[in-house]
């Protein structure tokens, strides 16, 4: 069987997939500099890639080399070196306003044809420090939380988008697929939910614009499409509730 390399391994979504691959070889970026091409080819060569590393939105927009450096030329040397690669991109390539969203269009384009691109959307889970992670257990401790309302994507319990990977990879699946929950929701819609599934006060929720609540812009309106569909964004949370409060 082929060895399997998850990159980025101190992510949320490489910690799910380690849990479902407990015998894969699991690298931080500390470890592996996805950007070292003698460093790629030693460990990557002839493996199965589940790339996770990434530099997300602000980073991005701080230093614009480094994006460009992990989000493009990584996963190009990754394609390279790996017998298969699968790469994970974000639905703001649909409308990439920002640093981030174009070196994530940019490393889609360097590796097409070469890898399985899992485009997925506001990935949320136990292990991450993020609003739709953390809004539930805010919200019931009776904090009061800013919710954006002119933001609209879809989002993804992390549990589901590593099942479907998993799949995806025992199927030998290859192209462009996108990976989500089925809906679309706000950072307000979603709020409201959590507030409705935990019994707390929506009134906790304070509804600002996204330029109101962060200096870096993001896409208006990036909803994707999974096909088959996964389960709802609303069962996605409540299922996610429940498992965090088990």
């Amino acid at each position: 069987m082929t060895h399997v390399l998850i990159t980025g391994a101190n992510g949320l979504v490489a910690r799910a997939l380690s849990r479902r691959f407990p015998d894969a070889v699991t690298l931080t970026h500390a470890q592996l500099d996805i950007t070292d091409r003698d460093a790629v080819f030693s460990v990557a060569r002839g493996c199965l890639v589940i790339n996770c590393a990434v530099v997300g939105v602000e980073e991005s927009e701080r230093d614009p080399a480094l994006a460009e450096a992990v989000n493009v030329r990584g996963p190009a040397l990754l394609a390279e070196a790996a017998e298969r690669l699968i790469h994970f991109s974000s639905n703001y390539v649909l409308d990439p306003v920002n640093v981030y969203a174009r070196t994530k269009l940019e490393g889609e384009r360097a590796i097409a044809g070469r890898a399985t691109i899992v485009r997925t959307s506001w990935v949320f889970g136990a292990e991450k420090e993020s609003f739709f992670s953390t809004v539930h257990r805010r919200l019931r401790r009776g904090e009061r939380v800013q919710a954006t309302s002119d933001i609209f994507a879809c989002t993804t319990w992390v549990e589901h988008l590593a099942a479907r990977v998993e799949e995806i990879i025992g199927r030998g699946d290859r192209g462009l697929l996108n990976v989500t929950n089925e809906g679309v929701c706000s950072h307000e819609i979603f709020a409201r939910e959590a507030a409705r599934i935990v019994g707390a006060d929506p009134a906790l929720i304070d509804v600002v614009s996204e330029a109101d609540l962060r200096r870096t812009p993001r896409p208006r309106s990036t909803p994707i499409v999974t096909d088959p569909p996964l389960p709802h964004w609303r069962d996605a949370l409540a299922a996610y509730i429940e498992s965090a409060d088990a």
